[in-house]
């Protein structure tokens, strides 16, 4: 018994080994472009800058600091599969394979929908809001936004949309292991809808644009998550 969970903690020690050497060598490929990735995540605010306006920094490190910080960021998240890949590969050979089929589909099915909620957010979601405050504020106000503010505000926002996003295959799953009907479900419909709204005055910014367009989404993969698990369902039956 000692020796197989000795043997278990190699593995894992040498799987934990490999997946930080990913992160480092996904690093070092990036750095060369930090500037270039900080200004890509700086654009959505920048467009709706006043002419000649630019992001500042308070403190006098914030310079170097901030993009190397968003640069391991995004190192992570871009060798978030090859980490995924060395835990299933410690973890697998311990399960039947039904079970390596369902984390299969269910891992990938997170990964993407939280790089989904990342690009929504994006795309959608923070140029509606630089937008709209830019436009909101009174003309003697001038925007001179420090850049860790920034990338904080920014952060928070991409792991909200993130995390949001994951409600069909948490929906999903709760119906798949009986926690929950499809009947029960939809008749909390409604009550979900108002529930989405409060989450969302709770996680964005104090504005009702961002509270609807994190609210809506929400509300949406919500009924997302029900009609999967009805297909799904119905499929198994059949």
């Amino acid at each position: 018994m000692n020796e197989l969970w000795i043997t278990h903690l190699i593995e894992l020690r040498k799987r934990f080994i490999f997946s930080l050497c990913g992160i480092a060598l996904t690093t070092m490929l990036l750095i060369p472009y930090a500037n270039l990735i900080y200004q890509t995540l700086a654009n959505p605010l920048i467009k709706f800058l006043p002419s000649g306006a630019q992001l500042i920094a308070t403190d006098i490190l914030s310079p170097f600091t901030i993009p190397l910080k968003l640069t391991i960021m995004l190192a992570f998240l871009l060798s978030l599969p090859y980490t995924i890949w060395q835990i299933w590969s410690f973890v697998a050979p311990g399960l039947y394979s039904t079970e390596r089929k369902m984390l299969f589909s269910l891992v990938a099915s997170t990964f993407m929908m939280f790089i989904t909620g990342i690009v929504f957010c994006y795309f959608a979601v923070l140029p509606v809001i630089f937008h709209f405050i830019g436009n909101f504020k009174a003309p003697q106000i001038s925007m001179l936004t420090d850049i860790t503010n920034y990338l904080n505000f920014v952060i928070t926002m991409f792991s909200v949309f993130g995390i949001a996003f994951e409600t069909p295959i948490v929906i999903f799953m709760l119906i798949k292991f009986n926690f929950l009907s499809i009947r029960q479900a939809r008749k909390q419909r409604k009550f979900i809808f108002v529930a989405c709204f409060i989450i969302a005055a709770i996680l964005t910014p104090p504005d009702v644009l961002s509270q609807c367009l994190l609210a809506i989404p929400l509300y949406l993969l919500y009924e997302l998550g029900i009609l999967a698990a009805h297909f799904a369902l119905n499929n198994i039956s059949d």
